[in-house]
């Protein structure tokens, strides 16, 4: 299998901070329209895209959200220079010397400033860098901003998709990454057993808000989200910190910090990529939350839920890794657990 490079570029390259998914959806739906039977966007933007199953006795979930991490305007000073809250879960100290987009009513770049490290005190510069210690610079006078920045536009990251070695290495890739397994899955995908739900979600990382509205109008038998996890296989980390590691397969969650995946859908995860020679890993994430937990209690009776994840490195940076192999695993894995989750025992 080879990955539609670009595909993936256009993918991860198109703005959705959460709460304004506008064109990451608009481009999702011009591509798995013609892959399913019906979609629609419910209220807050989800996109729900069903794909019918030989038998409507059970549903199944997969969500993969759209949203990228990203900043709201929330004041233009008199020089022009632009201050912001963030839209997402940032380490300050990643802001540095970065390329901005500000969606107003035109696109305007801007960069990332902070006070020079030439004029800091002793003090301020062994200090950590705090949000607010950020602000954005156009280049432009505060008339030419306003000319097409209000406050409340969003901001999202500048940086485009590259290859290394064999790995792909872009900003946003938590969570497009798994935007993009999905809708090769729904490629993949022909015959699934029961109704098969490929939402595709907004507002993840503020809430996990999408998803759990979601799930609420589906009420899934079956969920499984499709998320970026940490690869901390770097210089300086410990055995049992690393997480996941690329190049190791794709992810099998066991927990994170908002659910305990069930076991039966981690045995089946388990077996499905044991039948079908999948590279996998266990993860178990700590810190953090995903879409699984919606997934597991937003319907009327609970559903069966897990995740696949995909290991990546450099996590809520705009030089975010994942390995070529770990995502083809995903996909894989993705597609043969839709068609073949009507065969496993689901008693307790």
């Amino acid at each position: 299998m080879e990955l539609n490079l670009e595909l993936l570029t256009k993918i991860c390259e198109l703005p959705g901070a959460p709460g304004y998914e506008q064109k990451i959806r608009a481009f999702v739906i011009e591509q798995i329209k013609s892959l399913v039977d019906e979609f629609r966007v419910d209220n807050l933007g989800n996109v729900i895209a069903l794909k019918k199953g030989l038998t409507g006795a059970k549903k199944v979930m997969a969500a993969a959200h759209m949203d990228e991490i990203g900043f709201i305007v929330t004041y233009i000073n008199e020089q022009g220079f632009i201050f912001f809250h963030p839209l997402g879960g940032f380490d300050p100290k990643t802001l540095t010397a970065q390329r901005v987009i500000v969606h107003g009513s035109k696109d305007v770049i801007g960069v990332m400033g902070s006070k020079p490290v030439h004029v800091m005190s002793p003090e301020e510069k062994v200090k950590p860098a705090k949000i607010e210690d950020f602000f954005i610079d156009t280049g432009m006078t505060k008339e030419e901003v306003e000319k097409f920045v209000s406050i409340g536009n969003p901001i999202t990251r500048e940086r485009s998709l590259i290859e290394m070695g064999n790995n792909i290495n872009c900003k946003s890739l938590d969570n497009r990454i798994s935007v993009f397994i999905l809708i090769e899955a729904l490629k993949q995908i022909q015959s699934p057993p029961y109704d098969f739900y490929a939402v595709f979600t907004v507002q993840e990382e503020v809430g996990l808000r999408g998803a759990t509205t979601a799930a609420h109008q589906i009420d899934p038998d079956f969920g499984i989200a499709i998320d970026t996890t940490i690869a901390y296989d770097v210089p300086g980390a410990r055995p049992q910190e690393k997480i996941t590691e690329l190049g190791k397969g794709t992810a099998i969650k066991i927990m994170d910090s908002s659910a305990i995946a069930d076991y039966r859908m981690v045995n089946y995860l388990k077996q499905i990529a044991s039948n079908h020679s999948i590279q996998w890993q266990p993860e178990i994430l700590t810190a953090g939350g995903t879409d699984t937990a919606p997934l597991q209690k937003g319907g009327k009776m609970g559903a069966i839920a897990g995740a696949i994840s995909i290991p990546t490195r450099h996590i809520h940076q705009v030089i975010e890794m994942v390995n070529k192999d770990d995502v083809k695993h995903s996909i894989n894995l993705l597609s043969r657990a839709i068609e073949g989750i009507d065969k496993f025992d689901w008693n307790f």
